[in-house]
């Protein structure tokens, strides 16, 4: 039997990113929404009553919750999303702000975006900052791995 899927609450930056990513693309399709109601939205999509509420429950813990061995995470490898465990953690040196993340996906990402090409990964490591995030980018700037919480 695997491990419930355990979703923990992003950081406030990474709130923050998320309800600007929600106006970009709303605005992409004609419509616009204001900062604070975009805000609200990801509140809303985290099961919280309000953004006062969220802000008030991932300001009261550490930025980044170092994962365990099993955890279950989820976010978008290169562009494409992703259900992972987590099979290995390190913290890097002094610095509590990185991680070295052993990540085995679900189900096996296609890292070629060319049609007539596939190459498929299911486990890979990375080095995350407290956001979740990867230093290295992708060539539309975009990080490499991105977790969700």
């Amino acid at each position: 039997m695997s491990a419930p899927f355990r979703k923990p609450l992003p950081s406030l930056d990474g709130l923050k990113d998320q309800a600007k990513r929600l106006r970009a693309a709303i605005g992409a399709e004609g419509q616009s929404i204001s900062h604070s109601r975009a805000l609200e939205l990801v509140a809303a999509q985290h099961g919280y009553r309000d953004w006062n509420t969220i802000h008030a429950a991932a300001g009261n813990r550490p930025v980044f919750d170092p994962m365990v061995l099993g955890s279950r995470v989820e976010g978008h490898y290169l562009g494409q999303p992703f259900v992972a465990s987590v099979l290995g953690v390190q913290m890097l040196g002094q610095d509590p702000a990185r991680y070295r993340l052993t990540l085995h996906f679900d189900s096996p990402v296609d890292v070629v975006t060319f049609e007539s090409f596939s190459a498929f990964r299911q486990r890979v490591h990375c080095t995350v900052d407290e956001t979740g995030r990867t230093f290295e980018k992708t060539s539309n700037g975009r990080p490499q791995v991105e977790l969700s919480w």
